[in-house]
């Protein structure tokens, strides 16, 4: 990423004209990342100076085993384990090397493959047993429930599909315009069984399914290590450590290693917005003090998440950090990351109540600069070790900028997560009756965001699957799914809810400008939510887990919506990728947001919308009274098949119209020198259909 030039206007505020009375918090906010790249790198790539894994940790070399540590308050570090019967052992000291570093370089009999270790930190007043922060293996008894680091020494991975760094633009990713199809997935609750899953169950089981369904980027929760399975992953203790409850680093490689020989990128969850609490595991008070990571006093604990806040404008901080981001590309060459908590990061109040209802509330002094900084850092380590990586910021603010090219006055991420799109279908699902559905409102919605960021859409996430809420078929059918959610056995409820089930998803992911995302098992109307093992349950695995028996049973309607799912995602990677806007398309889009959706129809009294992509046209009757026949829509002049309808009898809907036939626009002399002709349709209640012009 190329530094940005002085002009009269940063990018950002010359597309954007709104921003002019905040370019100064603009160019400030650039010129104090770039400032501080100078400063802790001293002119060398910022890639070449984020390797604190490199020299951090335990790493074992030809003359045996050394061990680096940052405890600047220690007064005396000592290695424990099964290695000298968890003693304190003079051996096992660690010698200071200055800046508040500690080193011991051990001989090869010191240290074996799988021991049990631990460091012993001591300090002015106190003491305790911490695990090393660069750990890459932690490990829990499953007698006493306490976690410990690991030596780790297993051969080298072998890769067979890895590309070398850097890639070009033109490397694993086709282009910066590929549209992504993102799995959401969790690897320990992807077994039908009740049991925390493996790397490699998931790799032989569950790959193969994302893979037939045509989505081509994986995304995996809960990869870097929680002492807390419940959490989901989002309280880490161990930054640089795979999770070892579902296997191996090599298992989690060859994972990873898999999916790239069958096309699909694999990013992965990065949780650099805040940090486990806990000492004995994580790096609550890992040298004795409070703030060695974390911000000091008031500022110290998140109020909502029971969780530590990082200081992002201390050096070392930075350091581990951003050492953070490029060894899970490097060592485990993962594509890139989705941030979470965005939002929490770069806002002092993290975003807890506030409104966000205007311009003014993103500069306001509310902003974390040294959040905005370090995420900017983040974006640009990132691309140069992989300039085709991947990123993605959850953020619900709508922070102007985040998505937009450092250069240009951006944070630098490739895309934002379009947060507020299940936000809204959760609130017409609840609080609007069908019959007053508006059609027109529903694309707006789709496509109501910044023309220049690229954006993540999704229908239903992780969290809207979470025990206390609901997903959206539960909400469509509610019990009806136990007992009318097989062929032959259905009801009005589960019929409405099939069929706004695959409409919902047909026109979230049809209007993206970057990407869809769904996560495992929804696709499919997975039945219930997910609620971990915990005390509250029983410690129960019952429903943290996915149900793969009841998609692979053809008596289930759960079979049909899985099969509309993949037809979805095949036609649309087919046909729908990002580009840039015609000529036509500019004189006739719904709105400067995504001016390649066009709108062709829109008829609130009968709840019919119509829009084209490419040579796509979409057609959503959301009434759920009417069917209507001969239905003229004015489109394009030329002859039309259909491509995709939801009410096809294979994706469980009533098959009222006869797909086979070939449509051709009638001549209308008002509308001749614009192109365009009357398409006439047949449109059965409650559907969508999809037709390929020609």
């Amino acid at each position: 990423m190329a530094t940005c030039k002085k002009s009269k206007h940063l990018k950002l505020v010359e597309r954007d004209p709104y921003l002019q009375p905040y370019e100064g918090a603009l160019q400030g906010r650039y010129d104090y990342a770039m400032n501080k790249e100078k400063e802790i790198t001293g002119g060398q790539p910022l890639s070449e100076w984020a390797t604190g894994y490199l020299y951090f940790g335990l790493h074992h070399t030809p003359e045996g085993w050394v061990l680096r540590e940052w405890a600047p308050n220690a007064t005396a570090i000592y290695i424990k384990g099964d290695m000298n019967n968890w003693q304190k052992d003079e051996a096992y000291r660690l010698q200071p090397v200055g800046n508040g570093i500690w080193e011991a370089k051990l001989p090869e009999k010191a240290m074996a493959h799988g021991q049990m270790y631990k460091l012993l930190v001591e300090w002015n007043g106190g003491y305790g047993e911490r695990i090393p922060s660069y750990v890459r293996r932690v490990v829990q008894d499953e007698q006493t429930k306490i976690f410990s680091a690991q030596v780790w020494n297993e051969p080298e991975y072998q890769w067979k599909n890895r590309k070398p760094h850097p890639t070009s633009p033109q490397g694993r990713r086709k282009s910066s315009n590929e549209a992504l199809f993102i799995y959401e997935c969790h690897i320990g609750m992807s077994s039908k069984e009740e049991k925390v899953n493996s790397y490699e169950e998931f790799r032989r089981d569950v790959l193969p399914r994302i893979d037939k369904l045509g989505y081509n980027c994986v995304q995996i929760m809960a990869i870097q290590e929680h002492p807390y399975y419940g959490s989901f992953g989002y309280h880490v203790s161990n930054f640089f450590a795979a999770s070892s409850r579902f296997g191996t680093p090599n298992e989690l490689k060859a994972l990873i290693d898999d999916a790239h020989g069958r096309g699909m990128h694999v990013i992965m969850d990065l949780v650099h917005s805040h940090a486990v609490k806990n000492e004995l595991e994580g790096l609550g008070k890992f040298d004795g003090t409070g703030y060695q990571y974390f911000h000091d006093g008031g500022r110290r604990e998140h109020p909502a998440w029971d969780s530590l806040c990082f200081n992002y404008g201390k050096n070392e901080v930075l350091h581990f950090l951003l050492s953070n981001c490029k060894f899970w590309l490097d060592e485990y060459d993962f594509d890139g990351f989705r941030f979470d908590g965005v939002t929490s990061m770069i806002y002092r109040s993290h975003g807890l109540g506030e409104d966000f209802n205007g311009y003014p509330s993103y500069f306001n002094g509310n902003e974390d600069g040294d959040a905005l900084m370090y995420l900017t850092l983040a974006n640009k380590v990132i691309h140069e070790v992989k300039p085709d990586a991947i990123t993605i910021a959850e953020e619900m603010s709508g922070m102007p900028g985040l998505a937009c090219p450092i250069a240009d006055g951006g944070v630098g991420f490739d895309y934002r997560l379009a947060m507020g799109i299940p936000d809204f279908w959760i609130k017409y699902i609840k609080e609007v009756k069908d019959e007053d559905w508006k059609a027109g409102h529903i694309l707006f919605e789709m496509t109501n965001r910044r023309e220049d960021e690229k954006t993540i859409s999704y229908a239903e996430s992780h969290d809207q699957a979470l025990v206390g809420d609901k997903t959206i078929i539960f909400r469509l059918v509610d019990a009806d799914m136990y007992w009318h959610f097989e062929h032959g056995h259905s009801s009005f409820m589960a019929d409405r809810g099939i069929a706004l089930h695959k409409m919902i998803r047909l026109i979230t992911a049809s209007t993206i400008n970057g990407g869809y995302l769904t996560f495992m098992g929804n696709e499919f109307g997975h039945p219930e939510w997910i609620d971990f093992p915990r005390e509250g349950n029983g410690w129960s695995y019952k429903y943290a887990r996915r149900q793969w028996d009841l998609v692979d049973n053809p008596n289930y309607f759960f079979s049909d919506l899985n099969r509309f799912d993949e037809a979805m995602i095949h036609l649309l990677k087919k046909y729908i990728l990002t580009q840039n806007p015609t000529a036509e398309e500019k004189k006739y889009n719904i709105g400067k947001h995504l001016p390649w959706v066009m709108k062709w129809w829109d008829n609130e009294g009968d709840q019919v919308v119509a829009y084209s992509r490419g040579d796509l046209l979409f057609i959503f009757n959301w009434n759920g009274q009417k069917s209507f026949s001969d239905y003229g829509i004015l489109v394009p002049s030329g002859k039309y098949e259909v491509v995709l309808n939801t009410d096809a009898k294979e994706f469980a809907g009533f098959g009222l119209a006869d797909d086979s036939v070939e449509h051709f626009t009638n001549y209308d002399p008002l509308y001749e020198k614009d192109g365009k002709g009357w398409l006439k349709m047949y449109l059965p209640a409650r559907s969508a259909v999809v037709l390929k012009r020609s």
